[in-house]
């Protein structure tokens, strides 16, 4: 019998701050950790992610536990290997041995092989006027194939699938940080495909059509029309803190064909809270840590045939969840901590192609890995570079209605069409 994982409220145990915080000499935030590359091949004086990351001080009962949240990642890391959940070689590990029977954990057992191959497309470039990027953060696509781009300048830019600018608002405060998660959902739909193929008409989901926003520093998720008219009476949240309602820094949002939200958070909390089609809290899950079923920094998420996949950023890892179980449950684990095949490094962002692979991007592998269905390794694409078929700390990853896989090429400050990688 298929025995799961049943997450309730999260957890967050005695004295663990200071034991996170004790490993915080190799576990500054992934952001500040690139800085030095990108600072060597073209210098500015902007504002760094740190500064980005500050709030008013009646917030200030956040600023501890955000450090600890990375520190974690490492304090995992060493966790996992001194239980056995992350093997030296092998493509999988069932963890049998702890008595979670049936949860499986995917990891690489190769020397990694990432293919260099040239985009077919590469576009954008450093600045302030439309169709240029500061830092972009995150990336979301519409069924028409256009492009939703937010930058470290919280301007949200719309292009079509080729780069051409379209039109571009503003999100309406920016000086605590700036938003790093989008989500376009067409609005409820019987449909368990999230996204409607792209010869449907705009006409069947435009009046419910909305891009919603992970605002990570204003502790919200904003609702926008695809032209970019805020829905002020569908925001969720906006209050600090971890009750029901309330966040500490938001990464991103989910949306089931239902209308229902899944919405992510990072820091002390580390978990998903799930609200209705009408913003009602409904139920959350998680707990920072790295325990199967925690989370450190769940960055990405993103909803397929009734599963919710969980980015687990600072836990290099990828995990799934079954949402027709009320709170979900955890139904496996991909990945681990490396840079060999199958293994991750800060992934930050995934889509699913129409064939069911998964394309994974990592901010400090400076890469793509696509896996099959089941979490098998298929093929890498990138490694660190400036050049065209580089990457430099890329944010985030689409895949559009004709398969094309389109990077957010972050501190190169652009975007990298590529054909899905074989």
């Amino acid at each position: 019998m298929d025995q799961r994982i049943s997450m309730s409220q999260p957890q967050i145990r005695k004295g663990e701050t200071e034991v996170l915080k004790t490993r915080l000499t190799d576990c500054i935030t992934a952001e500040k950790a690139g800085k030095s590359t990108s600072a060597t091949h073209r210098q500015s004086t902007r504002k760094t992610d740190g500064n980005a990351l500050k709030k008013p001080d009646r917030r200030s009962f956040l600023k501890v536990s955000v450090q600890a949240s990375f520190a974690a990642s490492h304090l995992a890391t060493a966790t996992a290997r001194a239980v056995g959940m992350i093997p030296t070689s092998g493509t999988g590990l069932h963890l049998t041995a702890m008595g979670l029977a049936g949860l499986s954990v995917t990891t690489g057992g190769c020397i990694s092989q990432t293919k260099t191959t040239l985009p077919e497309k590469t576009w954008g470039r450093r600045g302030f006027s439309p169709g240029r990027f500061l830092k972009p953060r995150a990336m979301a696509i519409d069924p028409q194939d256009n492009l939703y781009i937010v930058d470290t300048t919280g301007r949200i830019q719309v292009f079509d699938f080729d780069g051409n600018f379209l039109r571009q608002w503003k999100t309406p405060e920016t000086e605590n940080g700036r938003p790093t998660g989008l989500t376009f959902t067409p609005g409820p739909t019987e449909n368990t495909a999230i996204r409607p193929l792209k010869n449907q008409s705009s006409s069947a989901f435009t009046d419910s059509a909305r891009l919603l926003v992970a605002d990570t520093h204003y502790y919200r998720m904003l609702s926008y029309t695809p032209d970019g008219i805020e829905q002020e009476n569908e925001m969720i949240g906006g209050t600090a803190g971890f009750g029901p309602g309330e966040f500490a820094f938001v990464t991103d949002i989910a949306c089931d064909p239902q209308g229902n939200r899944y919405i992510g958070e990072y820091n002390a909390s580390d978990r998903i809270q799930k609200f209705d089609r009408d913003g009602n809290f409904v139920c959350q899950w998680g707990g920072s840590g790295n325990e199967p079923g925690s989370f450190v920094r769940p960055q990405s998420l993103l909803v397929r045939d009734n599963v919710l996949w969980v980015v687990d950023s600072c836990n290099h890892r990828i995990q799934r969840f079954d949402l027709s179980i009320s709170p979900p449950e955890l139904i496996d684990i991909w990945g681990g901590p490396g840079e060999k095949n199958g293994e991750f490094f800060y992934p930050y962002d995934l889509d699913i192609a129409s064939d069911g692979t998964v394309v994974v991007i990592e901010y400090k592998n400076n890469r793509l890995q696509r896996f099959s269905s089941s979490g098998q390794w298929i093929a890498s694409w990138g490694g660190p570079g400036f050049k065209p078929g580089k990457l430099n700390q890329p944010w985030g990853v689409v895949v559009d209605s004709m398969d094309r896989v389109h990077i957010l090429d972050s501190n190169n400050h652009r975007v990298q069409r590529i054909q899905m990688p074989s």
